[in-house]
């Protein structure tokens, strides 16, 4: 995150921060539908679902790893890939927050 005084915030704020940056970009999107589609993957059936090159996908895996988006287990010379869940409840955690704080609020200000 750079200069953003990270300190200054809690942990649960900068995890939750993470998975949204992780998230940001439509590459990853695609790598996480397409995990959730086929459960388990190496990176080259990625690279071989979207229009981007070896080492940009395993960028991108790399963010959504380092996010705890999803694990990578080592499997002969290959690793392979899969949805981290425990990630993905804590963020639906988070937006569940969100949203019933929305809905039980009264009047909006704006």
């Amino acid at each position: 995150m750079g200069a953003s005084k990270t300190e200054h915030f809690t942990p649960k704020q900068n995890e939750i921060a993470s998975i949204m940056k992780a998230l940001g970009h439509p590459a990853r999107i695609a790598i996480i539908d397409y995990l959730l589609k086929v459960d388990t993957c190496i990176c080259g059936d990625i690279v071989n679902e979207l229009p981007l090159a070896q080492p940009t996908v395993s960028q991108h895996l790399k963010e959504l790893k380092n996010a705890g988006l999803i694990k990578g287990n080592t499997e002969g010379n290959a690793i392979c890939y899969c949805i981290d869940e425990e990630t993905f409840f804590k963020f639906q955690n988070f937006l569940s927050e969100v949203f019933g704080k929305i809905k039980a609020q009264k009047n909006n200000c704006c």
